[in-house]
């Protein structure tokens, strides 16, 4: 195996097998790149530097590597290498250069590390915790807290359990103690630069299910939205089971969508299991497939959900309406990543991605024994709960403006809200919460027979609400300067029906018996108006 030491760390057998082999001949990781390392370059013509030793195969499949995998993980990454030992800096200088690292640069102590710091673009520190005078905790603290992406990788030959808990706590991302492998080398630095790709990864699919309402059509900019964006953009990148919570309307697929659609696997299969909805009799065969003649009726084979994913991901909608006897054969087919269709007695392999959704309780029904607790620690590897519409109230005129320009890309006609009704919207609970929103904004669509929607073109428990808030839910900019809303001039307690009575009949009679424009001033569409004068048991204008 080849080794990296420093060149006061060298042992006399090792410094014996570099004068055995001879001054001439070069030996394997002698020269790995050296033509880009800035600050310690490395001549083509150097000798052995008395750092690399021992001689082994894995040098060569090491440049091959860098060769073939840098464009992907290294190619824009720059490596800092900060140690006193000028033999231990240049051969890890040629390491990450040969890897294909695009910048490399060698500091001698903490004061020249912040230097270069101070006016270059560090993505992996390589840094010794003992050089002379101190400097690499120091040093470890001051990177991690001006230049928080920086990955550092401590390096030490006095490795003690307190050192290295110390530097992790205080930032550093992986550790290494001197002398250590080359292949040891390789390898941190191959995993820091992979995480550092999958960080940029996340943060840019963060930003953009912010910024962009993401793939799967997720809509919100509310605390709530913005810590919900933070875990789809690290569970995005893994394969972790993920056990989706949320009422009814919340979203819950849309938020798996997003998940497929956001990760490595996008281009491969999304397969949608609603398990509410699978016939008793027929769920195993829908889920893990059957050969011909399994059961009457079965003519030919069929392929199960679980399978047809191929490497994409399954979600398995309302998996709390799952029997029980279902619960345990697809944990055999979670753990095992196998199936077997009924009637088949070879078991077949699966490679998807399982994610679950429920609005129900399925640690409540595990206390009650109506689901497997094996299944439910299975599932909730990673647990999502999607906030309710009534708890992120700031969302709601984005979501209603967002479903209000899709009908408008759909039916050509642009149409907008009114104050009153934005504000109604805003207060209104919502119990059906995002999918109750846009049922309602469709309708307001159909039933308007104008541009701007009001409150009567809303549906009814959305007006009850508006009633039950009192006769002042309106404002001044909802009526025309000078003109009154509807009101009793006694102080006595009427309904609110009759509040509502008095204030269409007071309107049109001060419009002198224009519905269409007491309709408007009213916040209510003209077929409410019109119903609303039938029920009074009136025909006739009401104008003076």
């Amino acid at each position: 195996m080849l080794r990296i030491v420093g060149s006061g760390e060298m042992k006399a057998g090792e410094a014996g097998m570099l004068k055995e082999r001879g001054e001439g001949t070069p030996m394997a990781g002698d020269r790995l790149a050296g033509d880009r390392v800035a600050g310690d370059r490395i001549a083509a013509a150097d000798g052995p530097s008395g750092v690399l030793v021992g001689v082994s195969p894995v040098s060569v499949a090491v440049t091959e590597k860098g060769a073939a995998g840098a464009a992907k993980h290294f190619g824009l990454l720059h490596v800092l290498v900060v140690d006193d030992d000028e033999a231990m800096r240049k051969a890890c200088c040629q390491v990450a250069s040969g890897m294909g690292f695009a910048v490399v640069l060698g500091a001698e102590s903490a004061t020249a590390a912040r230097a270069i710091l101070k006016h270059q673009r560090i993505d992996v520190l390589l840094l010794d915790l003992k050089m002379p005078g101190g400097g690499g905790l120091p040093l470890l603290e001051q990177v991690k807290a001006l230049h928080p992406d920086t990955a550092v990788i401590v390096m030490t030959a006095f490795a003690t359990v307190s050192s290295a808990v110390e530097a992790m706590r205080i930032g550093a991302g992986d550790y290494l103690t001197k002398p250590f492998a080359l292949e040891e080398l390789t390898t941190v630095l191959e995993r820091t630069a992979q995480q550092l790709e999958l960080d940029v990864q996340s943060r840019l699919l963060r930003e953009r299910l912010r910024t962009q309402q993401g793939m799967g059509g997720l809509v919100g900019r509310s605390p709530e939205m913005e810590k919900l964006y933070r875990i789809l953009s690290k569970v995005a990148y893994s394969t972790h089971p993920v056990l989706i919570l949320g009422e009814s309307g919340t979203g819950k697929e849309l938020v798996a969508r997003s998940i497929h659609f956001n990760g490595p696997n996008a281009a491969k299969p999304f397969v949608t299991v609603d398990c509410g909805s699978l016939v008793p009799t027929l769920i195993e065969s829908e889920l893990f497939g059957h050969v011909k003649g399994a059961f009457t009726g079965a003519d030919r084979a069929k392929e199960g959900l679980l399978a047809s994913a191929e490497g994409g991901t399954v979600f398995l909608d309302e998996i709390g309406e799952l029997p029980l006897d279902l619960q345990a054969k697809l944990l055999r087919a979670l753990q095992e990543k196998e199936i077997r269709p009924v009637g088949s007695t070879v078991a077949k392999p699966i490679s998807a991605r399982v994610l679950a959704a429920t609005n129900r309780d399925l640690a409540g029904m595990v206390e009650r024994g109506t689901f497997r607790k094996d299944l439910y620690f299975r599932l909730n590897v990673v647990n999502l709960r999607i906030p309710p519409l009534r708890n992120r109230r700031e969302d709601i005129a984005v979501l209603a403006t967002h479903f209000l320009e899709r009908m408008e890309k759909e039916s050509g006609v642009v149409r907008t809200f009114s104050d009153s009704t934005l504000r109604v919207m805003t207060d209104y609970d919502w119990p059906g919460n995002v999918r109750e929103l846009e049922n309602a904004i469709e309708r307001a669509c159909a039933l308007s027979s104008g541009p701007v929607l009001h409150m009567g073109d809303l549906p009814t428990q959305l007006q009850n609400f508006r009633l039950q808030q009192g006769p002042v839910i309106r404002e001044e900019e909802d009526r025309p300067e000078g003109r009154e809303g509807a009101s009793t001039s006694s102080g006595e307690i009427v309904s609110i029906a009759e509040m509502e009575k008095h204030a269409i009949l007071e309107t049109i009679r001060q419009l002198k018996g224009d519905k269409l424009m007491a309709a408007k001033l009213l916040g209510i569409g003209k077929t409410t108006l019109y119903r609303k004068l039938k029920e009074y048991g009136i025909t006739e204008g009401l104008g003076d």
